[in-house]
């Protein structure tokens, strides 16, 4: 089995140099193409997730499967079939994903979308853009979910920085040589689309292990695979309605500017999956396989240490953004009219996102055992109650309406759904995965992070005001590893090697 360590530090590189360089140079975009042109931008996000239904747990199952081939010498050969027979599947909903979007574009347009500078054959001529760029940036997920089940993580995240930063400064480049048009964004959207899924093409198949026989389209291996996929597809299914329903029903109420701001405080949000995503995506295979070993005593353990070092990561960095999102958006955009519409939406979203965060390693759990019906049980449960709920709370009071559904939506994941699963598995681990790994960590967290908002002087030196917004960070991250037993021990542990080995030397 590869190393979390080795490859949460890949996955880490990966995700935050992509979003990174996207949160960076969202002011970018703005000042050459203008607030309302970034709001088809956010649209096209929105429409991306959306779409990400027909993923049909594919993406996931790829995943799993190739994790379990590695280590079960009855399924081993069969890789190949595998991915030839999950490719097939994919690249035909990626040329129906684009040829929904081309075609109901007009309509789209004409009823959806409210421009008040742009014109509409502009409007248009975007969102067919859109369709072109979705369909080629569809198969991308299901090479990663493959390459990653592979233990190939260092190989992905090295493609997604070479990916990230050609897609993103490419468009800059793009806009300022060519013209500075959302059209010309989007162009640009179509072509590091198309090089981004060619190169992971190539990259899976170099790395799956050699066979006798030519690939095939096998239906015996969707038969084998169906229910989990079925699942994960039901999970991803409702999901995406809980998470974007907010946003579609904004794109359509506000103007493409109001609908900006929402998508900037989202945008900002989002930098909190740069450390659940990579933690996840890390430790995933690693559960897959210790669970089809039987490893119980080493999985415990692995957990504990692992939900530890995530509530590091994620805790103070969440902390952070919640208490001082004023502060960081001036500094981020230094644009006072985006701060006063959008740092309340980025306080709640992020301590929404959190909360997601803090329920996703048990999640994987479930889903590595093979329990994905947790999810979506838990889900269609919400559905019944949320949906109308975020459709009541976004009509009265739009954007922050929806922030505070988010909120309400992950408090369940963290009430509800976690306690079901550890009445199935890792019953004794209950209790101290709560207080120890979870609660007392993050109080610490923002304990540190509100007296430092409290104590913080009228700072007007945008030098001064970022020092003190990254030292509080700092404090905040040594107070919670000291408050993590694993994290505290591993930490003295270095500290006396380190002090033996200078005392050794003198």
């Amino acid at each position: 089995m590869a190393s979390l360590s080795k490859n949460l530090v890949a996955n880490f590189i990966g995700k935050s140099w992509t979003s990174a360089l996207s949160v960076l140079l969202i002011p970018v975009y703005i000042k050459i193409m203008g607030l309302e042109s970034y709001g088809l931008v956010g649209f096209y996000i929105t429409l991306s997730s959306v779409f990400g239904i027909l993923d049909l747990g594919i993406g996931s199952t790829m995943n799993r499967e190739l994790a379990r081939r590695t280590v079960r010498d009855e399924l081993a050969g069969s890789e190949r079939d595998l991915v030839r027979t999950l490719e097939i599947i994919y690249w035909t909903i990626a040329v129906v994903i684009g040829l929904i979007v081309i075609f109901f574009a007009p309509l789209i347009t004409q009823n959806w979308l409210q421009g008040q500078k742009l014109p509409h054959h502009i409007i248009l001529r975007t969102v067919q853009l859109m369709g072109g760029a979705l369909a080629l940036q569809f198969p991308m997920s299901l090479y990663q979910g493959g390459l990653l089940g592979l233990q190939k993580q260092v190989a992905v995240n090295a493609m997604l920085v070479i990916h990230g930063t050609l897609r993103g400064l490419g468009a800059v480049l793009a806009l300022y040589m060519v013209s500075p048009t959302v059209e010309v964004y989007f162009g640009w959207q179509v072509i590091s689309s198309f090089i981004g899924s060619i190169s992971f093409f190539i990259i899976i198949w170099m790395n799956l292990p050699k066979a006798p026989e030519r690939a095939r389209f096998k239906v015996g291996i969707l038969q084998e695979i169906w229910k989990y996929a079925a699942a994960i597809s039901a999970n991803a299914f409702i999901g995406i309605i809980l998470s974007q329903l907010d946003k579609v029903i904004l794109s359509k109420m506000l103007n493409l500017r109001m609908f900006a701001y929402y998508s900037i405080a989202t945008t900002a949000s989002s930098v909190i999956w740069m450390i659940v995503i990579p933690f996840s995506t890390a430790a995933f295979p690693n559960l897959v396989q210790m669970h089809e070993l039987g490893q119980d005593l080493k999985l415990r353990n692995f957990f504990h240490t692992s939900s530890q070092t995530l509530s590091l990561l994620l805790l103070p960095a969440s902390a952070v953004l919640i208490v001082f999102s004023k502060q960081i958006l001036l500094l981020w955009t230094h644009n006072p009219a985006i701060v006063e519409n959008s740092h309340l939406l980025v306080s709640c979203l992020v301590f929404g996102t959190m909360l997601n965060g803090i329920a996703t390693f048990p999640v994987d759990n479930a889903m590595a055992f093979g329990w994905p019906q947790l999810v979506t049980y838990t889900n269609l449960t919400q559905a019944v109650a949320i949906v109308p709920l975020i459709i009541i709370m976004v009509h009265e009071f739009q954007g922050l309406g929806a922030a505070i559904v988010w909120i309400i939506l992950n408090s369940i994941y963290i009430i509800f759904m976690i306690p079901i699963f550890f009445k199935r598995y890792l019953t004794e681990e209950k209790t101290k995965w709560y207080i120890q790994d979870v609660f007392f960590p993050l109080a610490v967290a923002f304990l540190i992070c509100l007296l430092s908002q409290f104590a913080m002087p009228g700072i007007k030196n945008t030098i001064i005001l970022a020092i003190w917004v990254v030292l509080t960070g700092v404090v905040a991250l040594v107070a919670t590893a000291l408050a993590l037993p694993h994290i505290r021990q591993k930490a003295f542990s270095i500290i006396q090697r380190k002090s033996d080995a200078i005392h050794n030397i003198n």
